[in-house]
């Protein structure tokens, strides 16, 4: 007999992160002996701080086995607020901040909670694939939010604010972003929060999971400074990407009180709680000495400089300074290939994992990204692979 199952329209729409696709295909190639540089995924090439990795053994050795509150243990939660309050002077109760296991999880509940058929929800597009993907599978309409070159790749407040209609339920916002490596700056900000006063239920997520990657004396403008707004502000953070532990799985958001047992309900019924060493890891990170962050973000700055230098030098390219996280998103249009397609030749051809725009949202076409969480010579060598093949294929 055929097996005759049906499962909810909601999961023929999820999408997926394109990025853990190109790293399969890259580890594959690599397998078969190619040598693959990998400028796709967005990951630290630096091993996490030792003294995070022995706060963790410590804590197994000290018993730390079982289960623990389903928002995280005091002490983290605690450790949270003190980290917010030094780095931005933000005034957070621990009671509304809640461990999750990674920054999706916080993206997931969010729209969880708002998306449903006949709401629209904004996004930044090209944004971080998920975003898209989980305001599909709840039946939303996503709504995307155009990051735009000419505007250093930061968000227009008043773009987005035009985008708002009474079905509005939710809009994310990025800063610094993913895929773009742009920089809202503080009156964009300050022009957004300022309209939303005409929209009261209008619910706000603020991904800032790269918060501490800011460069050419940037600021990082968080949300959190806006105390109209904080009603309905959730705010997403985490330690993957600021302390090298994306293996780790570990994140924590911010949620206004009136949402915050939702999210605690939801967290018992979905992944019980964040493992317990490795909260402990988490408060080291914290509390612990902070030059290894400060070395990681100097490091990534050079690659930065480097990596915008090389690609201005390439037929058909430009790349505009990226002022945030660890990512540059040139523009290919000059090259006369479509995104992915010039994505898939590099990775077959070059042996250089890059991502195709559009896998970060229909507005994507014309770029590629390039993580440059990778060495400074891996980069020389990747770009010279690039080079190569577009003076082959011109």
């Amino acid at each position: 007999m055929t097996t005759q199952l049906t499962t909810i329209a909601g999961f023929d729409r999820i999408g997926e992160e394109n990025a853990f696709a190109v790293l399969a295909r890259a580890q594959a190639l690599a397998a078969e002996g190619r040598d693959i540089i990998n400028l796709g995924i967005g990951q630290p090439d630096f091993r996490t701080p030792d003294n995070i990795v022995e706060a963790a053994i410590r804590a197994l050795r000290d018993g730390q086995h079982g289960y623990t509150p389903a928002t995280g243990i005091p002490a983290l939660r605690e450790a949270v607020c003190a980290d917010l309050h030094r780095r931005f002077n933000a005034e957070v109760n621990p009671d509304n901040v809640i461990i999750v296991p990674g920054g999706k999880v916080t993206m997931f509940a969010a729209i969880l909670m708002f998306g449903e058929p006949g709401v629209d929800i904004l996004y930044p597009d090209p944004g971080f694939p998920i975003y898209r993907s989980m305001i599909e599978f709840t039946g939303a309409r996503p709504v995307p939010v155009p990051i735009r070159e000419e505007n250093g790749f930061g968000i227009s407040g008043e773009e987005m604010l035009s985008l708002i209609t009474p079905r509005t339920r939710l809009m994310i916002l990025n800063s610094p972003a993913n895929p773009c490596g742009g920089v809202t700056p503080r009156a964009e900000i300050d022009r957004l929060v300022a309209g939303l006063a005409d929209h009261p239920q209008v619910a706000i997520l603020s991904d800032e999971i790269y918060d501490q990657m800011v460069y050419d004396g940037e600021e990082h403008v968080t949300l959190l400074d806006y105390p109209e707004i904080r009603d309905r502000l959730i705010l997403l953070n985490g330690w993957s990407k600021t302390y090298a532990m994306t293996g780790w799985r570990l994140g924590y958001s911010v949620w206004p009180d009136v949402l915050y047992d939702k999210v605690r309900k939801l967290a018992v019924n979905a992944w019980s709680c964040v493992n317990a060493p490795a909260q402990y890891a988490a408060i080291e990170a914290l509390t612990g000495p902070q030059d290894a962050v400060a070395e990681m973000v100097a490091e990534f700055d050079a690659r930065r400089k480097l990596v915008v230098e090389l690609l201005n030098d390439l037929p058909g390219v430009s790349c505009i300074t990226p002022k945030g996280a660890f990512y540059a998103f040139p523009n290919i249009t000059g090259t006369g290939f479509k995104a992915k397609e010039l994505a898939s030749k590099l990775l077959e051809e070059a042996g250089v994992a890059t991502i195709g725009g559009p896998d970060f949202g229909i507005l994507g076409e014309g770029y590629i990204r390039l993580s440059y969480a990778n060495s400074q010579d891996n980069i020389r060598r990747a770009i010279e692979r690039m080079r190569a093949f577009l003076q082959e294929n011109s």
